[in-house]
């Protein structure tokens, strides 16, 4: 080098050019791994899953998941993410399985990413009404009942499918059909996703078979996206709603602890469970509470709510 011309320094990878120096890394990916661990948690309590279920079904151990989940995950995820942030890409866009989506698409997600909760309602809406399947016909015809484990979605459904003299069709019955396993068979061999495929096809069956009925679906199909737009697009949806503590006396009730079993902390993972899927149940076309309600009275209340939506001239209120 030339003399009187200094030797550049290396520069500082911390260095914005600003004067000011970035985030040490250590507390940018300490940040990352801590909502990375509150998102899988997050969605585990969506699907309904303990931590014991979700190691079964991904074969990652509790204790990894519980470090995970508590935000001290293995570094290598972050490191990852420092990958797809050099070349200007989502982490999910790297990871996705499939082949790389459409410009447009990226495009389109980057602008809904930008909008409130009320917002993304609103476009939900709109997008329904110009791509979805709002003319159908029969939707005021079908109605589904959403909620979790002890909500009356069975006992109710049973008594209004009588009330309107429309078939009754349980989802869980229907998986088992079509499966040729119980539920707890179908966990086993082929874990959630197998559970969802199941799910899926007997929703089909159930949409393509049926122009009027009453369907009792399971507790976390809200979780599964397509399934639970494809029951929003067909279906007249009402959210039986419970209070936690009205919740875990029905399913003792019942004598039926299976999403509880072994667990000491249940109460905690059912208020989470509720809190996590609240979103996704409201959004349904009407919301009935059923807490301190006897049967009788619920079922008035369901048969009034669904005849107000027919207006009593659809195919529903004529049986």
């Amino acid at each position: 080098m030339a003399q009187g011309i200094p030797e550049p320094k290396p520069r500082d990878p911390q260095d914005t050019g600003s004067g000011r120096r970035a985030p040490c890394a250590a507390v940018v990916h300490q940040d990352y791994l801590r909502v990375l661990g509150e998102r899988v948690k997050a969605t585990r309590a969506r699907r309904g899953m303990t931590r014991k279920i979700l190691a079964r079904d991904s074969g990652v151990s509790e204790r990894y998941l519980a470090q995970l989940e508590s935000g001290r995950g293995n570094i290598s995820i972050a490191l990852l993410r420092q990958v797809a942030d050099a070349m200007g890409l989502p982490l999910t866009d790297l990871v996705r399985d499939g082949a790389d989506r459409p410009v447009e698409l990226t495009l389109l997600m980057q602008r809904l990413e930008r909008l409130t909760a009320e917002e993304l309602v609103e476009a939900n809406r709109l997008l329904a009404e110009r791509f979805g399947a709002s003319s159908d016909l029969y939707r005021s015809s079908r109605i589904a009942l959403i909620g979790l484990r002890g909500a009356g979605k069975t006992t109710l459904g049973r008594a209004l499918s009588g009330a309107l003299g429309v078939p009754f069709i349980e989802m869980a019955k229907e998986i088992e059909g079509a499966s040729g396993m119980g539920l707890d068979e179908i966990f086993d061999l082929s874990g959630q996703a197998g559970y969802r495929r199941y799910e899926r096809r007997a929703l089909e069956s159930a949409l393509d078979s049926n122009d009027a009925c009453v369907i009792a679906t399971g507790g976390s199909m809200v979780s599964e996206s397509d399934t639970y737009e494809l029951l929003l697009e067909h279906c007249f949806t009402i959210w039986l709603r419970a209070s936690p503590e009205e919740h875990m006396d029905r399913v003792v009730a019942q004598g039926d602890l299976r999403p509880m079993a072994g667990n000491r902390e249940a109460m905690e993972d059912l208020r989470r469970m509720l809190k996590e899927r609240d979103t996704l149940y409201g959004r349904a076309d009407a919301v009935l509470d059923t807490s301190g309600q006897s049967v009788d009275v619920t079922l008035a209340n369901l048969v009034e709510m669904v005849r107000e939506n027919s207006g009593e001239s659809s195919a529903l209120a004529a049986q």
